[in-house]
């Protein structure tokens, strides 16, 4: 087993590296521009647009936003969430989320884990249980790599040394299940898709965190807690036809080593160890 189910597809990153290659060597015969070849590439034309659609891939959140209203819109409207609403730009957490037993449940929205933007969020006061929510919509990612580098490297770190608590993870977008992401999930039964408006969409990676902050004199080892702890973990295992089998628990070590505090990433999912890491130094800035 592996941190997640999905894994990067090499023939696709191979095709999107050829085409890049084209891209690179053929875009002047595109568009109406009027230049010569040499031209072409010499003003500047070229690099400005490829920086202008990275621009505009990396700074909308609108797709991912309606896919997130989409989702939490059929939740509630079966009834494994009460009440949802979005917490607008002025907080740092996406959405707020009342349970049917009134827990309150607050969302930050990430794309891919890979990055420092992992950590920055604020688990707000009148939150009962918070959630990371992964949408990385890139193709050519490996997803292995961005969600232990996130869970590890970046969330653990965090957890640790500002105590600031992780009730879970989700990893779940519209690629998801795609023949640019396939999932495993679906390999013996495609019966497990969920149709949710335009999307078709597998169940869910879910990852449950511990419920107290590891420290080294006083809580070495934090165990994750049960799924049914976290309210809106488990219902979006039930509504989209997660198994519990396929729940995965993240345990966290603490300790010092000399002058430095190290910690140990543990992942487990259906009582295997699937990923575990050596003791990593914690260096806060």
């Amino acid at each position: 087993m592996s941190i997640i189910p999905c894994k990067e597809n090499p023939e696709l990153k191979r095709k999107i590296e050829d085409f890049a290659d084209v891209l690179k060597t053929k875009s002047h015969l595109l568009g109406e521009h009027g230049l010569e070849e040499n031209e072409f590439y010499n003003s500047g034309l070229f690099r400005g647009a490829i920086e202008r659609v990275r621009g505009q891939f990396a700074a909308s959140m609108r797709e991912k936003r309606e896919f997130v209203r989409c989702i939490l819109s059929y939740m509630e409207d079966r009834g494994f969430v009460k009440y949802f609403d979005s917490s607008g730009s002025q907080n740092r957490y996406d959405y707020t989320v009342e349970m049917p037993s009134g827990k309150v449940s607050v969302i930050e929205l990430k794309g891919g884990l890979d990055g420092n933007n992992t950590i920055i969020f604020e688990r707000p006061a009148h939150a009962d249980e918070l959630i990371i929510w992964s949408v990385s919509t890139n193709p050519g990612g490996d997803p292995r790599h961005n969600v232990w580098s996130g869970i590890h490297t970046r969330l653990s770190a965090e957890i640790i040394a500002n105590a600031k608590r992780v009730d879970g993870l989700i990893v779940w977008d519209w690629a998801c299940g795609t023949i640019g992401r396939p999932c495993p999930k679906l390999m013996e039964n495609k019966d497990r898709l969920t149709t949710v408006s335009h999307y078709r969409l597998p169940p869910p990676c879910l990852y449950v965190f511990p419920d107290k902050i590891p420290e080294a004199r006083n809580n070495p080892k934090a165990v994750a807690q049960s799924l049914r702890s976290v309210e809106l973990l488990e219902a979006f295992r039930s509504c989209f036809g997660g198994t519990e089998a396929e729940v995965s628990y993240v345990d966290f070590e603490v300790a010092h080593l000399g002058a430095e505090t190290v910690r140990k990433t543990v992942v487990r999912r259906d009582g295997v160890v699937i990923r575990s890491s050596d003791n990593t130094p914690i260096r806060r800035k």
